[in-house]
């Protein structure tokens, strides 16, 4: 794969062979975000864990002491008085029933996370191949499907991200952008392995954090020393 100019001088700064340190890592991740607009800094975690078994599965969420640098949009499944405290609250979109099919026929997917009160999730249910495999289906372990949905509303405007294995037991999450401070990006990256190793399933045997890697939108990635998270 052919690699642009700016790629091909941002990876000189990155010893490959070397696991670094968290503040050195930050620092060359920045160093290496030279692209013309504001990149995301995201982490790459390669657990032991085996996806397939329910025991070893890891979901939760957390909340960025940074936030994420990026604006999300919400979209809530609620009814009357929760509907109204939804808006109330700050949600992008509102809404119940009259929704499956502009998002089923019209494509309309104008959010980036979806909250829904229990009550709602029968209704939620219908969209579950759509929003499933795009990682936006409601869940209770990330406190997306909740009575409280103002909190839920504050808590994700406030820089709350979802992390979850994918197929290959990796969580991708992002820690901000390339705009933010050193400390607020280490800050960022420390809470959530902070979470990530809290979530670490009781039945795992042998090493839990495999590789961690900090990477930019369209810079090189850059590892770090998992013993030392």
């Amino acid at each position: 794969m052919k690699r642009g100019k700016k790629y091909t001088e941002a990876a000189k700064l990155i010893d490959r062979s070397n696991l670094y340190e968290k503040e050195e890592a930050v620092a060359l991740v920045k160093k290496a975000a030279v692209a013309k607009f504001d990149e995301t800094i995201e982490a790459h975690i390669r657990t032991g864990c085996d996806g397939r078994h329910a025991d070893q599965q890891i979901r939760g969420a957390v909340v960025l002491p940074h936030g994420t640098g990026k604006t999300t949009r919400i979209l809530v499944f609620a009814k009357d008085a929760k509907a109204e405290e939804a808006k109330a609250a700050g949600a992008d979109y509102v809404g119940a029933e009259e929704l499956i099919p502009k998002i089923q026929n019209e494509n309309w997917f104008e959010f980036d996370v979806v909250v829904a009160t229990p009550d709602m999730m029968g209704v939620v249910g219908r969209l579950g191949r759509v929003l499933g495999p795009k990682g936006l289906m409601p869940n209770p372990k990330a406190g997306t499907v909740t009575m409280d949905v103002s909190k839920a509303i504050a808590e994700i405007k406030a820089g709350k991200i979802e992390y979850r294995l994918d197929k290959t037991n990796i969580i991708h999450v992002p820690v901000g952008k390339a705009s933010f401070t050193e400390e607020q990006l280490a800050d960022n990256f420390q809470t959530l392995i902070d979470a990530i190793n809290k979530a670490k399933p009781s039945t795992l045997k042998g090493q839990y954090l495999k590789s961690v890697t900090l990477t930019s939108t369209m810079g090189p990635g850059v590892k770090l020393n998992p013993v030392k998270l």
